[in-house]
Order: structure tokens, then sequence, then C-alpha cells
């Protein structure tokens, strides 16, 4: 099946962080129409290195290769998810109720210390590495963020106070190896779903199954290249531009028969404001023909809702 990334163009982004005026307002349009064209944008020479990518699907590989009895040290439940490892089936989709069949493990941001990060002691350079991946992603993130703000006619920086210091999380998932009878009564890796926060950042995973939701209600499978980000709309962008960029629905399907037993890596990049950033429609968003479509709530109060729906939070 042809890969729908094919039908997108892929944007270079050194043409907005090396370029002129003209170059940056020609990469933010091109950003901003592809997320309205696709839901997604696919970038390329965005500063995040081949080394690091293989640094850290090294590090995840390791530590959830370790026996459950140490994965399960880093379990913390009051922390609601948000550092540290997550077990098994725990986290589902907005609306269903079956536990997604993977694990996963959180950085967050190094400048917050309330939570502080959890850093496994069994594989020495998880730290440094995963520091390293989180404050990378974040850089292009933030660089993302001023090229979206040039395309809702904002000030170029209308995003860094708001996302700088934020709780933007680091997530390293792994899909495990399944049995036949983990995938009854119609469970999956990742239920289709949008994301909570602004943007993601999606570096290649390590197998296929991701599919997104086109706009024509076809579910899609794509898989980027090594030197290829994928960035997707979040539902709090989606509330601030009152629909302008929309969320961008996904999932994680269920391989083959024949590769069922097979593990799969991932590691999406969430961008996540403040907490009292203010998600209010964005007034040159809302016009006779777009009324407003939102109700008023700041990052956290949404962040919150969300991680009771998900499972996350009781």
């Amino acid at each position: 099946m042809e890969n729908y990334l094919d039908t997108v163009p892929t944007l270079d982004l050194s043409k907005f962080t090396n370029g002129d005026k003209q170059s940056m307002s020609q990469f933010s349009q091109e950003l901003g129409e592809s997320f309205n064209l696709t839901g997604f944008a696919i970038i390329k020479n965005h500063g995040l290195s081949n080394e690091i990518t293989d640094q850290l699907y090294s590090i995840i590989k390791d530590f959830f290769d370790l026996p459950e009895e140490k994965k399960i040290k880093y379990y913390f439940p009051h922390l609601f998810g948000q550092r540290g490892y997550v077990i098994k089936g725990q986290e589902h989709a907005k609306g269903s109720s079956k536990g997604d069949l993977k694990e996963f493990f959180h950085i967050g941001n190094p400048a917050i210390s309330n939570p502080e990060n959890i850093w496994p002691v069994e594989i020495s350079s998880f730290e440094s590495i995963g520091t390293k991946g989180f404050l990378t992603l974040e850089k292009i993130g933030l660089t993302l963020l001023e090229a979206i703000a040039i395309y809702l006619d904002l000030d170029q920086n209308y995003f860094d106070e708001k996302v700088k210091g934020g709780e933007s999380i680091m997530r390293s998932i792994h899909y495990y190896p399944l049995e036949s009878n983990d995938v009854t009564d119609g469970a999956v890796r990742a239920a289709a779903h949008g994301d909570i926060n602004l943007i993601t950042l999606l570096m290649g995973a390590s197998a296929d199954g991701l599919e997104i939701l086109t706009k024509e209600k076809k579910w899609i499978p794509i898989k980027s290249e090594s030197d290829q980000l994928v960035i997707n709309v979040g539902d709090m962008l989606e509330r601030l531009t009152n629909k302008k960029l929309m969320s961008t629905i996904h999932r994680v399907v269920n391989p083959s028969d024949e590769k069922l037993n097979t593990s799969r890596y991932s590691i999406p990049f969430f961008m996540h404001p403040k907490p009292e950033m203010d998600l209010s429609c964005l007034e040159n968003c809302i016009d006779e023909i777009n009324k407003k479509g939102f109700d008023d709530i700041t990052a956290g109060q949404f962040l919150e809702e969300r991680l009771k729906e998900i499972g996350l939070k009781k």
C-alpha cells in the first residue's frame, strides 16, 4: 500500500531557522497549509541527529527489556503517569474502556522540579541521553510554534513564555509482543485518539502500525523516514485556534498474525504549555462563519480533564 506521507511535501526547517524574513514566512505558510490539508506535516533538517535518535532507541529498549520487578520500581501512580514508568494496559483512549496494548516511560521537562524526573539506575546513560533528547526536541518544537504563530498572524514569540518551562513530555513507548488472547474484544496497541497537547513531534518508529484518519474519514498507514519528524496538531492547539488547525486523529493497529509476537518502539514528544496558559479561542480565529466553538479553559484544567478520561488519573 502507498505510504500516505509520499503525497505530502517534506518541509525544510532550516529555511526557517537560517532563512530571511521571506523564507520564514513561506515556511510558516507551507506548514499551516500542510496542517490544513492533511492534519500533519513532515519536517527535515530539524536538528535531531541520527546519533541522538539511535541512542534514545537504544536506552528505551534496554529499559523495556528489564524484568517486570525492576520496571515496576519506576511506576508511581500518584504522579498520574506524568513521570517514570506506566504499566501495560493502564492508558486507554478517550471514550474507550479497553486498555491499550502498550507500556511507556515518561521524561518531563528538566527545568521542572515538581515532579522531578525518574531515572532507571540500571541504565547508566539513561539520564544523560534522555535529557539531551528532550532538550533537542523541545528546541525544535519551540521553533515550530514560532512558525505556527506567524501563520496565525500572531507575534512570532507568542508561544515562547507560555511553553518554556512548561509541561512537555517525551514518551518512550513499547508496544509489546502479543499473544492471540491479548487481542480479544477489539483491544489494540493504541485506540483512535487525538493528542492532548499543542503539537506532537514524532521520530521514525521501529515498525509499521501507525495510521491517521484523513479528512475523507479513511484510515491511512504512515511511516516516516529515519531523518524525518512527523508533526501533528493536538487538541489544545485545536481549541486555541477554534479548529482553524485541527487535531489529528490517529491509532496504532495490531500487526499481522505472523508479526504478532514482535515489539514496536516509538518516541513521541508532546509539546505542552505551562498550566496557566489560557486556551480561550483566539479572537482572530472567530468570525461570523466560524463561531466560537469551545468554552474558556486553561491548559492545566484541560490536562486534568483528559488525564481522567484516559485512565491515568482517578
